[in-house]
């Protein structure tokens, strides 16, 4: 018999109201499914939980005694200690992995998923327009005054780049894609029309399908509406369109060159929500149900119209042999769980006692287990074709596993992914496993944690902010560390990037699985992506994540450019010894009293222009002005970073508390002074002492030397609720 469940009533009313419509489930057999989990899996999580906490006072007294150390005695205590396990290798051999796993590579995008809006949109950027890519960012440089509506020069810019790039990826047999007058086809050929006679592709196999007016395209019925062509196993569709704006400007009508772009997208419950309560999590499980059923809708206001958002179709053309060819129009969507240290109060367990269960001593239901579960019941309804696209083609559920420490913690998600599937009678290893590389213990044992997801594991993914703030809290004994930016060229990071790579090369994941690389993080500086994350396919990832869909799409010009398969097969072989990651980032040499000051300001304004809005206002992630002004797209990782490196800053002596609190408390008024016009802000530093924001930012640098890996989430939880609760009392007083 299951433990009675104490559950909050948002998250029943939706699991019993949505989740579960059409499915052969029952409320009753779900929240019994989800106690018999609980049962199995909260003993060991604790159990894991206190082995980190073990391990991490023992790195604590080696590093007091020892300082840094030299990275070969590092290795050798971290042996003896259990941190590392004898290396592994493990082969990968995983099926029914989609094509925008195992073969394409591309962009990626992370999105909240309890903002249903932002979702359609990272669902719907598998294919994004190039021309607004280009028109509408600094892409290109502007060198005047954009007109209203539809500026011809930016125009013949914009397509000039877009030429230069067809010819670069698509290149003619003679002259330039900028002396076409016509695309045509011709017998299953593209037959490419300029004023001195015609041409083709130099290779003829680039020429992928077309769709006709007729088919529901632009353009005349029966004319060619749109020319598909394919490099790399991406593909660009030129859409032609005479009568369109940009179509008649165009010397060959193009209205459009479509690229596709954001080959995958994660829909995050994780470090980009604040889910602080049911309620939360049921608007957050509701979207990723949507995205599942292909019934989300959002709708929203604006330039004075109601616009209404849903789920893209497919899109549909001719191949050149004539028969029907079909391309998804969404990205492959993998959903990220919580990590195995959070827990919720969403759903409590009453444990039990001699005489029954005990009510009053219930407890909350780890997050990760709760999450796993929704997560598969969700895509049953596309697993089973129920919904009204198709999600995996291959029959499987993505499921990215963060904040794991070590192989024995990837063992029991792989259990616990396997208990999910014979709950819900699905076929074993339906459920598969993206592992985030983002904790030193898994850095450093990366090869036995694939091993031990081997027959699951599709995605491996480095995280500079999150990797970081490990690197500080595990070593935070050792002394006082380099600034945050300064860390982007240390030993350990250099090696742990290319490590990454080297072993799930090695493991067999080309063909297979993803190899990824972290967040580009400034939105509005496409010029800057362009120019600097052609690095990420460069040293062998097939994917990597960016801010948006525009820089979705920007980023993919980056794999047409490259072959991503061809400079992995470069790099096998490549050995990067893990010795490396262990030479530990302290400073060297003193610092300057302004250099300690800026440091100080850079990651206490961070702080505060994150905490402000995830506390005060729900927002998990968002574009933050940083101390300069520049918006960058920022999630609870960069709270992470920032307040261990203050942390460990203030126990090291090269600041005091005060200073500390002054630097924030100036820092209070300038974030206010950034988010002065968003909806529902309240300002911090009229009442310092009243903000909860301000007193979570505090509380997070005060308390960073003594939580648990220097996590955040239990500070912005605790504080949240009281901003929720706040509101909902003030809200009472107004309407009594």
């Amino acid at each position: 018999m299951s433990a009675p469940l104490q559950i909050d009533p948002a998250l029943r009313a939706f699991v019993a109201d949505e989740l579960l419509t059409g499915l052969d489930l029952d409320p009753e057999r779900f929240w019994s499914t989800l106690a018999d989990l609980h049962e199995r899996f909260d003993g060991r999580i604790k159990q894991l939980l206190r082995r980190r906490d073990e391990l991490q006072a023992k790195l604590d007294a080696w590093h007091a005694e020892h300082g840094g150390g030299d990275p070969a005695s590092y290795e050798a205590f971290l042996t003896e200690i259990g941190y590392l396990v004898p290396p592994a290798s493990p082969k990968v051999q995983v099926d029914r992995v989609d094509p925008e796993i195992a073969e394409i590579a591309g962009s990626q995008l992370v999105v909240p998923a309890t903002v249903p809006r932002y979702a359609l949109n990272a669902a719907n950027a598998r294919w994004g327009s190039l021309y607004d890519a280009l028109y509408g960012t600094d892409a290109l440089p502007l060198d005047h005054e954009l007109a209203r509506g539809y500026d011809e020069k930016r125009g013949a810019q914009v397509i000039a780049e877009a030429d230069r790039l067809l010819d670069e990826f698509f290149p003619l047999t003679q002259g330039s894609h900028a002396d076409a007058t016509a695309y045509r086809v011709e017998n299953g050929r593209l037959v490419v029309a300029t004023g001195t006679g015609e041409t083709g592709l130099a290779d003829p196999a680039q020429f992928a399908g077309h769709r006709s007016g007729s088919d529901g395209g632009g353009g005349s019925a029966g004319a060619v509406a749109a020319i598909l062509l394919r490099h790399h196993n991406l593909h660009v569709e030129l859409t032609i369109d005479p009568e369109h704006q940009v179509g008649r400007q165009h010397h060959a009508d193009v209205a459009d060159v479509a690229v596709e772009a954001a080959v995958t997208t994660i829909v995050d419950l994780e470090d980009s929500v604040a889910t602080v309560d049911g309620e939360d999590k049921a608007l957050a499980y509701r979207t990723w149900l949507g995205l599942m059923t292909g019934e989300l809708v959002s709708t929203f206001e604006k330039g004075g119209e109601t616009i209404e958002r849903r789920v893209n179709g497919d899109r549909h053309y001719t191949a050149p042999d004539g028969s029907p060819l079909t391309l998804p129009g969404r990205s492959l969507l993998l959903v990220r769980n919580c990590g195995h240290h959070m827990f919720t109060d969403a759903v409590r367990v009453a444990p039990r006692s001699a005489g029954g269960a005990d009510i009053d001593a219930a407890q909350p239901v780890a997050e990760g287990v709760l999450d796993a579960l929704v997560s598969a019941v969700a895509a049953l309804h596309d697993l089973r074709g129920l919904g009204r696209y198709s999600n995996s083609r291959a029959g499987s559920v993505y499921i990215v596993k963060p904040k794991q420490h070590g192989p024995d913690e990837v063992a029991l998600t792989v259990e616990l992914f396997a208990a999910v599937e014979e709950a819900l009678g699905l076929e074993p290893r339906t459920l598969k496993i993206g592992i985030m590389d983002e904790e030193k213990r898994t850095s450093l044992t990366l090869d036995a944690c694939i091993a031990a997801a081997q027959d699951r594991v599709i995605f491996v993914n480095t995280g500079f902010l999150d990797r970081t703030g490990d690197e500080i809290h595990s070593d935070f004994l050792a002394g006082p560390v380099v600034r945050k930016n300064d860390m982007k060229s240390t030993a350990w990071l250099l090696g742990y990037e290319d490590r990454n790579v080297d072993v799930a090369l090695r493991a067999g994941f080309v063909g297979q699985a993803q190899i990824g690389k972290g967040m580009f993080a400034k939105p509005a500086a496409m010029a800057e992506l362009l120019a600097t994350k052609g690095a990420h396919p460069g040293a062998g990832a097939n994917t990597a994540w960016v801010p948006s869909p525009t820089a979705a799409t920007l980023h993919a010009l980056h794999y047409l450019r490259i072959d991503v398969a061809a400079r992995q097969r470069e790099l096998a072989g490549r050995e990067t010894h893990r010795r490396q990651l262990l030479e530990v980032p302290l400073l060297t040499g003193e610092l300057t009293d302004e250099e300690k000051r800026h440091e100080l300001e850079t990651n206490a304004q961070s702080i505060l222009g994150y905490v402000v809005r995830w506390v005060g206002l729900g927002i998990g992630c968002s574009t933050v002005p940083d101390l300069e002004g520049v918006g960058l797209m920022e999630d609870r990782a960069t709270l992470r970073i920032s307040s261990q490196l203050i942390a460990n800053w203030l126990h090291h002596g090269l600041v005091d508390e005060q200073t500390v609190r002054e630097t924030f408390a100036r820092m209070a008024a300038l974030v206010d002074e950034q988010n002065a016009r968003e909806p529902g802000y309240a300002p911090m530093a009229k009442d310092l002492d009243a903000s909860p924001s301000f007193q979570a930012a505090l509380e997070l640098v005060f308390t960073g030397r003594t939580e648990p890996n220097g996590y955040t989430e239990r500070v912005l939880t605790t504080w949240r609720r009281k901003a929720k609760a706040q509101a909902s009392s003030v809200a009472q007083a107004s309407t009594a």
